[in-house]
């Protein structure tokens, strides 16, 4: 029996596939976080979706550069060849317990925002919520009782996502440019009173959120014809895509309405953008593309999510390896896996309701965005890979072995700064409840250690 892939995608494909699975709905929700954070200071902002996107481009750079050393692909590898095998199960312990529902709490949230803004209900509500919690249980359906489905809706939706991103790029750019607006948001940052470097760091952590997924690309290795080469070059040209594409749609949102339009509209400030450009009909159109795009998000997440036990218990690990590990024979899935999936997401979505949008937050000084610092918690865990791929590495030259993961490591140390900066003692607070899961995570681990021996 056959038990290898057949190396069928070429350099193209590879780069569509890594423009596809980081595009999302993160740069409509964090544009608008962005420019609050900078104060409306077009500079500042475009900025931190350069400085960000440029740390990606070198992380993605050094994790082509592991997948092609190590043939390995995926966290879990990368930190079991690299690290260790107990860090390999940490890596994958924080992204099923914490990474990986925690974003898609905020998917759903996110597309249930989008719906209620296209139909012109309220976004702040409990309404919205019982949406985003439906957007959810809809999501596992697709991926539970239907896989092939699934994995059609995320071809479909990846050219859907870049037709709205586009347009406002291009055309909002040149509207910006014709009308002086762009001119008149550069010249404003040089003003007295414009926000200084400050707002630099929570704009770069929103933005970090827009950025995810990156990652996941390369587990395409084994199914790539010519890995060495164009796996590197698939991540980085695709991640250079996705940077260039932010930034332009940055550009452009401000070339149609002020930076102060836009801050004052919240939530309906893309909405207000797009019919502003293109007319009230096309504009709302456009904006039920936004809509796909973020359903089409979280139908891709929430197929990680699915598998985020059954990774640990197919190795043996976890809490109840033998439960989690079986696969249903009529679809395919990991029934139980995808069933605590859909429960861990859920408590993160209660959550991320009562510790962002319910005034006063349920949870005291424990409130804090579940969006944005379990990213930056993985750029984090990312840098005892670079440093010991350093150690390790000894068959690879000076520029792949030194200089790029040098580069990564100081590209995770300043988005840990950021957060830092940006949140202050809130982190405190989150890296406590990021401990104690943590914790709880070792029990299974020792557990399961003592069953093996």
């Amino acid at each position: 029996m056959n038990t290898h892939l057949e190396k069928k995608y070429g350099l193209p494909t590879a780069v569509c596939m890594v423009v596809g699975i980081v595009i999302g709905s993160g740069v409509f929700f964090k544009a608008e976080k962005v420019l609050k954070a900078t104060e409306g200071n077009m500079p500042l902002g475009i900025l931190a979706w350069g400085m960000v996107g440029l740390i990606m481009v070198i992380c993605a750079y050094v994790f082509a550069t592991m997948t092609a050393y190590y043939g390995q692909g995926g966290l879990m590898e990368y930190a079991g060849a690299v690290v260790g095998k107990r860090y390999a199960y940490d890596m994958g312990w924080f992204a099923a317990a914490i990474y990986i529902p925690s974003l898609v709490s905020a998917l759903a949230w996110i597309s249930a925002r989008y719906i209620c803004i296209l139909l012109g209900w309220e976004t702040s509500g409990g309404a919205c919520m019982v949406l985003a919690g439906a957007c959810l249980c809809g999501a596992y359906v697709v991926n539970t009782l239907s896989p092939r489905l699934a994995g059609k809706i995320q071809v479909s939706t990846t050219v859907v996502k870049l037709i709205p991103l586009l347009l406002m790029a291009l055309a909002g750019s040149v509207v910006g440019l014709l009308n002086g607006q762009m001119a008149r948001d550069f010249a404003a940052a040089k003003q007295p009173g414009a926000a200084a470097g400050g707002g630099l760091m929570p704009a770069a952590v929103a933005v970090a959120f827009a950025y995810e997924g990156w990652v996941l690309a390369t587990s395409i290795h084994a199914e790539l014809k010519d890995t060495r080469k164009n796996l590197p070059r698939a991540l980085v040209t695709g991640s250079l895509v996705v940077v260039v594409t932010y930034i332009l749609y940055y550009i452009g949102l401000n070339g149609v309405a002020t930076t102060e339009e836009l801050m004052s509209s919240g939530e309906t400030a893309v909405k207000m953008a797009f019919q502003r450009l293109f007319g009230q009909a096309a504009g709302t159109g456009l904006l039920a593309l936004v809509v796909i795009s973020c359903l089409g998000t979280l139908n891709g997440l929430m197929l990680a999510c699915c598998r985020g036990l059954y990774v640990l218990a197919a190795n043996g690990e976890g809490p109840r390896p033998e439960l989690f590990a079986q696969v249903d024979p009529a679809s395919g899935m990991p029934g139980n896996s995808a069933a605590a999936g859909l429960l861990t997401s859920s408590l993160w979505l209660v959550y991320f309701y009562g510790a962002n949008l319910s005034v006063p937050g349920w949870f005291g000084r424990f409130c804090f965005d579940s969006s944005e610092l379990p990213v930056v918690t993985l750029y984090a865990m990312y840098i005892p890979l670079f440093v010991q791929m350093m150690r390790r590495a000894e068959r690879l030259n000076v520029f792949k072995r030194f200089v790029m993961p040098s580069l990564a490591v100081c590209g995770c140390v300043f988005m840990v700064y950021a957060a830092f900066a940006g949140y202050g003692t809130t982190v405190f607070y989150y890296l406590i409840v990021y401990a104690a899961i943590m914790a709880v995570g070792r029990c299974f681990y020792r557990k399961a250690a003592e069953m093996k021996s």
